[in-house]
């Protein structure tokens, strides 16, 4: 073991002892592979916003397979039986673009987990949030709940679950063993589902809808995969599961957070002037894809309260070991 890897180690050990697992991969080989604090290689771990990311893979294959037109068709297309309420104009200029770039508008200050996690429909409690007096105004706004109404319009589009349109257009293909539903009754149980060691499947809702804000758990080496596909253009050993287009588009800069960039569901990073892009999730989960180095970075971690992302990880410490 060089003595690169060693500082990174002790540094995960000082300050990362949440990490469960780290896969590197440079032109398409495992060039790094280690697993901590007594994970393993086929060990889940809950991924939470990165599932934001793929459900933008799956929006992108549902267009490219022609069941949803492009990003500027109309959220309210998807939902025909949907009632708006008086004098509410503004949802129906909202496009899934405004969805996928985080500037649809809403009609709250603060995200409301429980009103929205406790409902018996998290879709159309996503939906109830949406618009407001101010419009679209283009601004970025982050929402994990407004990210539900994506698995409403992948189910109202394709007619199949969340689940099984990505099992068998993207979980399959890359030989990812798909993960089962998993129920969450109460606020009891959400935490549970979050502070767990042992977790697995991807989280429904009473409905039996998937979440597309948080909720699904990958392996590291899932991960990945992932972040491979994109790195390929779409194609998969020889199979082409995702277009081009869908993912020049999606990691090209959509809209602003502060110094933040983001695309579609996907975050821009800036590292040395080279084209880099990432899931993240919080407590410390990432897929980060450098185009110029042919690097793929997954980070698999268990979630801590209170955890600020630290992606100068991977640009301090990992990704200077694999040029």
């Amino acid at each position: 073991m060089n003595n690169g890897i060693i500082r990174l180690e002790n540094i995960i050990a000082a300050d990362y002892d949440n990490i469960a697992g780290i896969v590197v991969q440079k032109k398409g080989e495992v060039v790094y592979e280690r697993y901590f604090d007594g994970f393993t290689s086929a060990d889940a771990v809950h991924v939470m916003s990165v599932t934001k990311s793929i459900l933008s893979v799956l929006i992108g294959i549902a267009i490219d397979q022609g069941y949803i037109q492009g990003p500027d068709q109309k959220v309210l297309d998807f939902f025909p039986d949907y009632r708006l309420k008086r004098g509410e104009q503004t949802i129906q200029h909202v496009t899934i673009e405004n969805m996928l770039t985080m500037t649809a508008p809403y009609k709250y200050k603060s995200e409301p987990y429980t009103k929205v996690y406790t409902s018996d429909d998290w879709t159309k409690a996503a939906l109830d949030l949406l618009g407001g007096k101010a419009g679209i105004t283009g601004e970025f706004k982050y929402s994990t709940v407004g990210t539900q109404i994506l698995s409403g319009i992948i189910i109202n589009a394709t007619g199949r679950s969340v689940l099984d349109f990505a099992a068998e257009n993207l979980f399959n293909p890359l030989n990812i063993n798909v993960p089962g539903n998993t129920t969450i009754s109460n606020k009891e149980e959400h935490f549970a589902f979050l502070k767990s060691r042992s977790v697995k499947g991807w989280v429904v809702d009473p409905k039996g809808v998937n979440t597309a804000g948080w909720g699904l758990c990958l392996t590291p080496r899932d991960m990945a995969k992932i972040g491979q596909l994109y790195l390929n253009n779409g194609i998969y050993e020889g199979r082409k599961i995702l277009s081009a287009k869908w993912i020049e588009e999606s990691t090209k800069v959509k809209s602003c957070w502060g110094e933040f960039i983001y695309g579609y569901l996907w975050w821009i990073i800036d590292y040395e002037g080279d084209r880099c892009y990432a899931a993240i999730g919080d407590g410390g989960n990432f897929i980060f894809v450098n185009r110029d180095k042919s690097v793929v970075v997954a980070i698999a971690s268990r979630f801590v309260p209170k955890y600020n992302v630290q992606i100068e990880l991977i640009t301090r410490e990992i990704l200077p070991l694999f040029k």
